[in-house]
């Protein structure tokens, strides 16, 4: 109960948990996209982090973040898979006392203009923000197949990172056994 309790706090103030100390394993193929994650940290460019179910984007995202000269603000998560098309808009960008949805404050423009306009609201608001994306889709085979907007596609996929699975990195497997174990 404890550790959920602490689990949600953490989560409510916006923090972090993990870094790149916290990713276990030491093959080439994960030492060096921790590498390439490094240097995209030193970046302002949008990320996105592709990788099976399972294989730590949450914690290459977080250790991301705290790496970067941005690990003084806040990091918010969001699953936008789990919030409906109708409410997404409002749930990132907040909204104007008495509105509901249809406003103009929209995904692209936050990335490309760095503004938001909150839903029913009227003014435009400066934000700086980074974006760092993760999936477990192929976004540009969906993009050609008119199942993802190509347009948001291009602007999430400008620093591209792929965390090998585990299938790719048996060398690894000793040591997360002994993590798990301990």
């Amino acid at each position: 109960q404890e550790a959920k309790i602490q689990r949600e706090v953490k989560r409510k103030s916006f923090g972090t948990r993990y870094t790149f100390r916290n990713i276990i394993g030491k093959s080439p193929a994960l030492q060096n996209a921790i590498r390439k994650a490094k240097r995209f940290a030193a970046s302002t460019s949008t990320i996105l982090i592709r990788a099976e179910t399972g294989s730590g984007k949450e914690v290459f995202a977080q250790s991301i973040h705290e790496y970067s000269p941005r690990a003084q603000y806040p990091f918010v998560a969001i699953n936008c898979g789990s919030i409906p098309d109708t409410l997404i808009e409002s749930e990132l960008f907040g909204y104007a006392p008495g509105s509901f949805t249809g406003a103009n404050a929209k995904l692209l423009r936050v990335m490309q203009e760095r503004e938001i306009i909150r839903v029913g609201g009227d003014s435009v608001i400066p934000v700086d923000v980074r974006f760092i994306v993760a999936t477990n889709r192929d976004l540009k085979a969906m993009a050609e197949a008119g199942e993802f907007r190509s347009d948001l596609y291009y602007r999430i996929n400008v620093l591209g990172l792929t965390i090998p699975p585990l299938r790719e990195r048996g060398e690894d497997i000793p040591a997360l056994y002994k993590y798990y174990l301990q």
